[in-house]
């Protein structure tokens, strides 16, 4: 008996020590979640209270020092992990994110796990999502960012660029659409939708057409994932107000009187056979072309952070130093400094030298002057470049 009683009162001790440890945890850090399985331990996952409701958050390393955030936003029918995995986790890019905390936003209901929102729930709308970025921004204490958006989440950073300027000092968009839904466009999704499962609908948003006639081995992943990892009900309300946006209010400087447009460098991406390349070519016509790159890349189909992620980062580690913040970097498959490789060369000429990039390695915010690449080489203007690669 004195061994059960002992037995009794050491259970009773644990239970206590593990309800009041759970209840400081919950006080003390609301918004932290344990981490799952097989992810980087510096990851932390959070939930942003923000004026249109809670968001979703993962923040991926530390500040360091006054340099930008690398904050990402995903496309309709995806999550953060689902649209940047591939990108994030690949050897070279882990060389740049190094230098910078990451934070990757998740749409309401859209991350992995997500309860479905009650009947009745009205989503936000697409200008609603982006007013929801500075509660963030604020939450962290990052003082600008520089985002990078595909699709859906493209228009979204474009958007908050547009209300929020000081809070954004460059812009990487992948298959942006500026444009809003026309009524044959309604009526032809609306047609779609009455066709096709929600997966498939929104897979011949991500895709083109060929890789869904191929049924590619990427293509089929992704419609499994689409329809098992992401909750059906919060996609579609998701995916109704993606297409009922707006036209992204828009103009290239000197088109129009008072024209509006994104005041920080761009980067465009699109995949030479992706079905947003009609939009991307339309949205670089409408930006300033002095700030403005615009990287078509062969072979790469309708995702290219997944299926060229090697050439993607190289672009963008050229598009950092363009704007001064990382004065160079290794190549692993190399002994010496940064070299380019042949197909990005063009790229590297082009982009901005920053005035100040010396300063920039202890997290100053660097100003950059722009440099033409031309025969003559001095005193001309960079114009919007596309590069094939």
């Amino acid at each position: 008996m004195k061994v059960l009683g002992h037995r009794l009162e050491l259970l009773t001790g644990l239970l206590l020590h593990d309800v009041t440890m759970a209840g400081l945890q919950e006080l003390r850090f609301p918004e932290e979640k344990p981490l799952l399985r097989g992810q980087d331990a510096t990851e932390l996952e959070h939930d942003i209270e923000t004026p249109y409701g809670l968001l979703h958050v993962v923040i991926r390393g530390s500040p360091k020092g006054n340099r930008p955030a690398i904050l990402t936003y995903h496309d309709v029918g995806l999550n953060h992990k689902l649209c940047f995995n591939t990108f994030f986790n690949f050897e070279d890019m882990q060389e740049i994110t190094k230098h910078f905390v990451v934070c990757h936003v998740d749409a309401p209901g859209q991350q992995v796990g997500a309860s479905q929102f009650p009947q009745g729930y009205q989503f936000p709308s697409m200008e609603q999502l982006a007013a929801m970025l500075p509660s963030v921004v604020q939450h962290f204490g990052f003082k600008y960012v520089i985002g990078i958006g595909v699709g859906a989440g493209a228009y979204v950073l474009a958007k908050f660029a547009l209300i929020f300027p000081d809070l954004v000092e460059g812009l990487v968009l992948v298959n942006i659409d500026p444009n809003g839904k026309g009524w044959i466009d309604w009526a032809a999704t609306k047609l779609s939708g009455l066709t096709s499962t929600l997966p498939d609908t929104v897979l011949s948003h991500l895709f083109s057409q060929e890789e869904l006639v191929n049924n590619t081995e990427l293509v089929q992943s992704y419609r499994q994932q689409i329809g098992n990892v992401v909750n059906q009900a919060n996609l579609q309300l998701f995916w109704n107000m993606y297409n009922s946006r707006r036209d992204l209010d828009i103009n290239r400087p000197g088109t129009v009187l008072n024209a509006k447009t994104l005041r920080c460098p761009v980067m465009l991406v699109v995949g030479d056979n992706a079905p947003a390349e009609d939009g991307v070519v339309e949205c670089n016509s409408k930006l300033d072309p002095t700030t403005t790159t615009f990287l078509k890349m062969a072979d790469s189909g309708g995702l290219p952070q997944v299926t060229q992620p090697g050439k993607l980062t190289e672009a963008f580690k050229y598009f950092l130093q363009g704007m001064g913040y990382i004065a160079y970097l290794k190549d692993r498959r190399l002994s010496g400094g940064a070299v380019p490789s042949a197909s990005m060369t063009r790229l590297a000429r082009s982009r901005t030298a920053s005035l100040t990039s010396a300063s920039s390695v202890d997290g100053s915010r660097p100003q950059a002057c722009t440099h033409s690449e031309s025969s003559e080489g001095l005193g001309q203007v960079n114009h919007t470049m596309e590069v094939s690669c």
